[in-house]
């Protein structure tokens, strides 16, 4: 077996992942993590001593972060 990661997957960085694990299309692992369970599609996992996995979180969290960022960008431009 090996480690797969899905289609649009964010791996932080400083992220372990112990194979084999998967992590599914549009996961999110955040920045640290020891990932040692596989990640379903559109989960969050964090995690040092013990993953804990979110699952639908990752999309709701990516637009969120879009939205802050896109509400800088306008508040820079003026």
């Amino acid at each position: 077996m090996r480690t797969v990661v899905g289609a649009e997957a964010f791996v932080g960085s400083n992220s372990s992942l112990v194979a084999p694990v998967r992590i599914g299309r549009g996961a999110n692992v955040t920045a640290g993590s020891v990932v040692t369970e596989d990640v379903p599609a559109g989960a969050v996992a964090f995690g040092r001593a013990r993953q804990v996995t979110k699952k639908g979180r990752a999309g709701p969290l990516r637009a969120k972060l879009k939205a802050r960022a896109a509400a800088a960008k306008r508040t820079k431009k003026k």
